[in-house]
């Protein structure tokens, strides 16, 4: 029965001493700060969001403004003007190389940035149009000089007349070309009309002038041959 009673008041909890009262007191404090910390941080950011509307409500309604420029903040900062001016129908950006510098541009519809824009202020540099526009026609001007040379070098590279049209004159447009037709490359003798090349004969008519050649001379032994042969003895 005894050791039955001591088990149970062992296994029962024992009062706190002052050390666990000190803890548990330093552990509530903590918590209820960081609840409040919580509900500022968020109060803040309601604040924040409020004053953003605010602004940008009044930026759309000025005409004379057409894009509109804030100073760096953070991150949680620069969200909330990216989610109020989405809602609005704006375009936002933000620029700066890191994040102490990173600041937010809002700009209206009308004047949305060009590429060319937005590329000078990630460079961090001023935007300015009429600079934009002398470097845009010199990269014309430059681009058309580059063409003209391309096919200037082109129509070099090219004759300028062939051979029909550089002797026509001398020869005649038809003569020129029933030449270039009717010659062909002699490795030996150069052009020759083919026709001078070529034995027209058929194998019976050739051996048929062959034998009456063969013939003729057998019959006259001197060699005369024509219709003057016999004129030339008498």
């Amino acid at each position: 029965m005894a050791d039955l009673l001591g088990s149970i008041l062992s296994s029962m909890e024992k009062p706190p001493t002052v050390g666990d009262k000190e803890s548990r007191r330093k552990a509530r404090e903590q918590a209820a700060r960081m609840k409040k910390m919580q509900e500022d941080e968020k109060r803040k950011k309601a604040d924040f969001r409020k004053k953003m509307e605010k602004e940008v409500s009044d930026f759309i309604q000025d005409s004379t403004q057409p894009k509109r420029k804030y100073t760096p903040m953070g991150k949680i900062e620069r969200s909330i003007i990216h989610d109020v001016a989405e809602v609005a129908g704006l375009a936002s950006f933000s620029f700066g190389e890191d994040e102490e510098s990173r600041y937010v541009m809002l700009f209206k519809k009308e004047s949305a940035p060009t590429d060319d824009e937005l590329e000078a202020y990630r460079k961090g540099e001023e935007w300015n149009p009429q600079v934009a526009e002398q470097r845009r026609r010199l990269k014309e001007q430059a681009a058309l000089e580059q063409t003209t040379s391309l096919k200037t070098n082109k129509l070099e590279a090219s004759p300028a007349s062939n051979y029909r049209d550089k002797y026509s004159h001398l020869i005649g447009t038809s003569a020129a070309k029933d030449a270039a037709h009717t010659l062909e490359a002699n490795s030996a003798y150069g052009c020759v009309p083919t026709a001078n090349k070529r034995d027209k004969r058929s194998i019976e008519e050739a051996m048929n002038q062959i034998r009456a050649k063969k013939k003729q001379r057998l019959e006259d032994p001197t060699g005369a041959t024509g219709p003057d042969a016999g004129s030339s003895q008498s």
